[in-house]
C-alpha cells in the first residue's frame, strides 16, 4: 500500500467519525429542521468520496471489502447535484453505511505503515 493510499484511507476514516459525532443523539427530522447539520454530514460524505477517487486502483482492489463505486457515486451526486440532495438517502448514508465503513477501515489503518 502506498503511503498517499493510507493519507487518504486515514482522511476517509476522520470523516467518517466526525460524520458519525454530528449525529449522536440526532434523530433523521433532526435534519428538516437543522440545516448546519445537513451540511456538515454532506461536508464529511463529500471528503470521504473525494479521498476515495484518490486511492489507487491497486488498492481498491485490495480493499474490495469497501463498496469504492457506491462511496465515489455517492460524492459524485452530492457535488453535482447539491442543489436535490434526498435527506432519507443522507440519514441512511450515515447511520447505515458509515458505521460498516469505519469499522473496516478501523480494521486496516492499525496496520498500514507510513
Amino acid at each position: 500500500m502506498q503511503k498517499s493510499d493510507i493519507i487518504r484511507l486515514r482522511h476517509m476514516f476522520d470523516a467518517a467519525k466526525e460524520a458519525a459525532s454530528f449525529i449522536q443523539e440526532e434523530e433523521r427530522a433532526s435534519l428538516d429542521v437543522d440545516r448546519k447539520l445537513v451540511l456538515a454530514l454532506m461536508k464529511s460524505i463529500e471528503i470521504i468520496g473525494e479521498a476515495a477517487t484518490k486511492i489507487t486502483k491497486e488498492c481498491q482492489e485490495d480493499l474490495s471489502q469497501i463498496p469504492w463505486p457506491n462511496i465515489i457515486g455517492m460524492r459524485n451526486r452530492l457535488i453535482h447535484a447539491y442543489f436535490d440532495v434526498n435527506l432519507e438517502i443522507l440519514w441512511k448514508t450515515v447511520t447505515e453505511d458509515l458505521p460498516g465503513l469505519i469499522d473496516e477501515l478501523e480494521k486496516i489503518l492499525p496496520s498500514a505503515k507510513v
